[in-house]
């Protein structure tokens, strides 16, 4: 037997929600069972048109639903979970009881977690440190600012490991030993020491571009580092640098897109009043409330830039 379990690929909550699911049903539903990952990107186009659906039992966490046949389970919390109508009413019409959606919870970790326990009666309460900081992470539900960018924590060390490394391999690694170890023990392993030190690197410096090609008016930060090859920024680095924003977009540029990233600033001295999914659903992004993320075609830079503008005006104009 082999079960395929499909996750967001380079995100904290996305390699937890993987390990919680495949906790539980490695243990509760079929033991013995292969459990072989594939990491999921956002991406414009078709979002699982090269997906295979190759497992025995397949299974998508913390991504986008897919009415193909083959999906066996799936669980996420993003408001724009659903490619189109089409795809929400099939979701609606299943009546297998293993796919689920609930866009209150802050990470697609924790709804997991009480889900399972709710349906099926599983405890998962032996990751709690796991699914704990998930929460934390993917719900933006640090003390400050400072507690997000200076990564003091174990799991802050390991988020930036995920988002920075491109190795599927060391990911479906660490989502083995989310299962098995703490998450100091799991930051002391040889190779992912050797992740981040020059992870840690490129983060200050990061710091250091987004500072200088960054402007805030009108409660809004606005930066391109298209040019410089940081997708994988730290989302809170806007809101350590300029504190009195309530809004950040930022655009950048990877190899398979152009990306425009909306968000919130959790610590806001000003009530955030736009539902970022919701604004980033118009241009065939989306997300969540706080956060959201829009993405092109790569060769669509000129684009992205002049949409991402639009949106940096609309947050502007409600000052």
């Amino acid at each position: 037997m082999r079960t395929k379990v499909y996750y967001h690929d380079n995100c904290f909550d996305g390699l937890a929600s993987a390990a919680v699911f495949s906790n539980f049903y490695g243990s509760a539903i079929r033991q013995g069972t292969e459990l072989v990952y594939e990491g999921l990107a956002h991406r414009a186009g078709q979002l699982f048109i090269d997906v295979q659906f190759d497992g025995d039992e397949n299974a998508i966490v913390d991504f986008k639903y897919s009415s193909d046949h083959r999906l066996t389970w799936w669980f996420d919390h993003h408001q724009s979970a659903f490619l189109n109508p089409q795809d929400e009413a099939h979701f609606r019409g299943d009546m297998s009881g293993k796919k689920f959606h609930d866009p209150t919870y802050k990470s697609c970790t924790k709804f997991i977690t009480e889900t399972v326990r709710e349906k099926f009666g599983f405890d998962s309460s032996r990751l709690e440190e796991l699914i704990r900081w998930a929460d934390i992470i993917d719900g933006a539900q640090f003390k400050d600012a400072r507690a997000a960018v200076e990564l003091k924590e174990p799991a802050m060390k390991l988020m930036m490991v995920i988002e920075g490394i491109r190795n599927p391999s060391r990911l479906h690694g660490l989502i083995e030993e989310f299962q098995q170890k703490k998450l100091e023990e799991i930051v002391a392993l040889e190779w992912v020491q050797e992740a981040f030190k020059p992870l840690y690197e490129r983060h200050l410096k990061s710091i250091g571009i987004i500072r200088e090609n960054a402007e805030c008016a009108d409660g809004a930060v606005f930066f391109d580092v298209s040019a410089f090859g940081l997708e994988g920024y730290n989302k809170f680095i806007p809101y350590y640098l300029f504190p009195q924003a309530t809004y950040c977009v930022g655009l950048s540029l990877s190899s398979y897109r152009s990306k425009i990233s909306v968000g919130s600033n959790p610590w806001s001295p000003r009530p955030r009043t736009h539902n970022l999914a919701a604004l980033c659903e118009r241009y065939g992004g989306g997300g969540h409330p706080v956060v959201g993320a829009i993405s092109f075609p790569p060769e669509e830079l000129p684009r992205a830039r002049e949409i991402a503008r639009e949106i940096v005006r609309e947050l502007r104009s409600e000052s």
